[in-house]
């Protein structure tokens, strides 16, 4: 795990290696400069309490050049702050993008890696990338603190070595400490982590269940879930911040000890006149800043498990074929001028037959997935309408999701005859648009939800009037400016899963793969949009191929090809009538208008 911190670290000061360095030696000068201070104040109080002879007009200049020194170096600090905060801002950005880029394109399936709520993700992304960022971060002020250190005590020394040895020995103590509280900071920090994760999922989960928690009366009991979650994340954070706190009381402690000591130590010596008042100021000053070496490596001890745990939390959600280097892959930070355009997505690369053999999938922890599916296979040629079709839980969103590669599947896809190795970087717009069973909305404008970014040249006009949304369009306030509220909370359950269907639509995919999305739909609505859809896939100005997943009636009666899924293997092949004869599984969810669930079977292999 350490190693895998130092490389997130090292990756971090080296994307943009100038701005790291520059920035790093602006705030040298805010450490360094203090050693002036300490000398000039040594002179100032020198003359003044007569240790050396000097008339009036030099100690004024002495004064005036310590009040220099002090201006100079809250202009420099400033000047660091202000350029070092661009870099902190870039170092957060890029992790943030990384992550985001492994979700969205990795070739593993974001549901394996993505965590039980957004609350969590969203608390990785903040908070943990920014302890992994501080952490780089704090290398600079360990620097600064190390090289202030190292030519203080060399003055120090020439002054008085007893004093100096007497000074430096309580903070090596101190590192000493840091270091073997390590593992318990470490601990601890990563369960407040994974309890503030909880929190925050748990108040995104209210407020998105708000209306299911009112109408079954549960407002107390959610209330008094979210006041468990926050109790425990309250003791979790508690022993997260005392055992960082003892560290920095223990580091506060040293500086109290080392003046005591020195206090003690140099009375005697000033008493001989080896040790002046200019020395005893100069010892006082340099002891204030010396602590913050052993400040600085205690803090940088503490964070450094922080830092591992918040990088094993990001690893997670990394594909599983990159490693801890993925979060700081250097793809660019803009700041002052625009990005380059993005890769355009790939031409529609003509369909014109789709097959799939042998595929197997297992959902595992995919909460949108049904069944699984064993050594499945169907094959969709241009300008067909292929439905699927099983019993609930044989695994019909299993099969298509394996297709599109959002869960992971072994098994053969071919595009044109060519071998698909990847389908989750391949089944892409505009080659595929899938509307899932789920509809996924946001809370924005309509027009934003269909075109997620893309330029409206008149895709949403015809993706809108083959999603049979026009009239409700006409009857919204602010038509396509309309906002629609989280998840579509101000749609009906008909209009969310239409304005799926017009998302996938306004793609202008080769493959429409559609997820039993007009469960909501009212039987002409439905018969309509079926029609709108199934009739711009024949005359060649929508999708050229359909795969639906239904058991609905009026989408197996228009089906060119139904494939029928039995606990999570094909078990008939062919247009409705066909099987209807030739296929039991068939007859039994045509008659019982497949809501029936898949039963257990016998060792004969046939239902009990």
């Amino acid at each position: 795990m350490v190693s895998r911190v130092r490389r997130v670290i090292g990756g971090l000061a080296r994307f943009d290696l100038r701005r790291f360095v520059i920035g790093g030696l602006l705030w040298l000068p805010v450490h360094v400069i203090p050693l002036a201070g300490g000398l000039l104040l040594q002179r100032v109080l020198d003359q003044i309490s007569g240790q050396r002879e000097a008339g009036l007009g030099a100690t004024l200049w002495l004064c005036a050049a310590f009040v220099g020194v002090e201006l100079v170096r809250g202009v420099v600090m400033m000047t660091a702050w202000t350029y070092g905060v661009y870099w902190w801002d870039a170092a957060a950005t890029l992790v943030r993008g990384n992550v985001l880029r492994s979700v969205l394109t990795g070739r593993e399936p974001a549901a394996a890696r993505l965590p039980d709520s957004s609350g969590e993700a969203v608390s990785r992304l903040r908070d943990d990338v920014s302890g992994v960022v501080d952490t780089t971060d704090e290398f600079v002020n360990l620097a600064g603190a190390l090289l202030f250190g190292v030519a203080a005590v060399w003055i120090m020394m020439s002054i008085d070595p007893v004093v100096t040895v007497v000074l430096v020995l309580p903070m090596l103590v101190i590192a000493v400490l840091s270091r073997l509280m390590q593992g318990l900071i470490r601990r601890l920090h990563g369960r407040a982590r994974e309890l503030g994760g909880a929190v925050t999922g748990f108040v995104g989960d209210v407020f998105t269940g708000v209306l299911a928690i009112k109408a079954a009366g549960a407002e107390g009991a959610a209330v008094e879930r979210l006041r468990e979650h926050n109790r425990r994340r309250r003791d979790a954070a508690v022993k997260d911040r005392l055992a960082t706190d003892m560290l920095d009381t223990a580091t506060g402690a040293t500086v109290e000890i080392s003046i005591g000591l020195m206090l003690l130590l140099s009375a005697a010596a000033m008493r001989r006149g080896d040790f002046t008042v200019g020395d005893l100021a100069l010892f006082t000053l340099y002891l204030s800043w010396l602590t913050e070496l052993p400040r600085a490596v205690g803090t940088l001890l503490a964070r450094l498990p922080q830092a591992a745990v918040a990088t094993e939390r990001l690893r997670r959600l990394l594909s599983a074929d990159e490693d801890v280097a993925g979060l700081t892959r250097t793809p660019g930070v803009w700041f002052h001028r625009e990005p380059p355009e993005p890769a355009p997505a790939p031409d529609g690369d003509r369909l014109e037959l789709l097959e799939v053999e042998g595929l197997t999938a297992r959902p595992g922890n995919d909460p949108l997935a049904d069944g699984g599916v064993t050594d499945a296979g169907l094959t969709v040629p241009r300008g067909s309408f292929t439905v699927v079709t099983g019993a609930v839980g044989a695994g019909k969103t299993t099969l298509v999701r394996a297709l599109l590669g959002l869960v992971p599947a072994t098994g053969t896809i071919r595009w044109n005859g060519r071998p698909v190795g990847e389908p989750g970087l391949f089944m892409v717009p505009g080659r595929v648009s899938y509307a899932g069973q789920v509809p996924r909305l946001f809370s924005a404008t309509l027009r934003e939800n269909l075109l997620l970014g893309a330029e409206d040249d008149g895709r949403v006009d015809r993706a809108l009037e083959r999603a049979v949304l026009e009239r409700d369009l006409a009857e919204m306030p602010d038509g396509l400016e309309t906002v629609i509220g989280t998840r579509g909370l101000r749609l009906s359950g008909g209009q969310a899963q239409r304005a799926a269907v017009a998302r996938a639509l306004a793609r202008d995919p080769q493959l429409l793969v559609v997820d039993d999305v007009s469960s909501a739909l009212d039987v002409a609505t439905e018969e309509l949009l079926w029609e709108r859809i199934a009739r711009a896939t024949r005359d060649g100005s929508g999708p050229a191929a359909l795969l639906v997943v239904s058991h609905r009636p009026a989408v197996l009666r228009r089906a060119d090809r139904i494939v029928v899924l039995d606990r999570g293997r094909v078990v008939g092949s062919g247009p409705l009538d066909e099987l209807l004869g030739s296929c039991p599984e068939m007859r039994r969810l045509w008659d019982g208008h497949g809501t029936l669930d898949a039963g257990p079977r016998t060792d004969a292999g046939h239902r009990a």
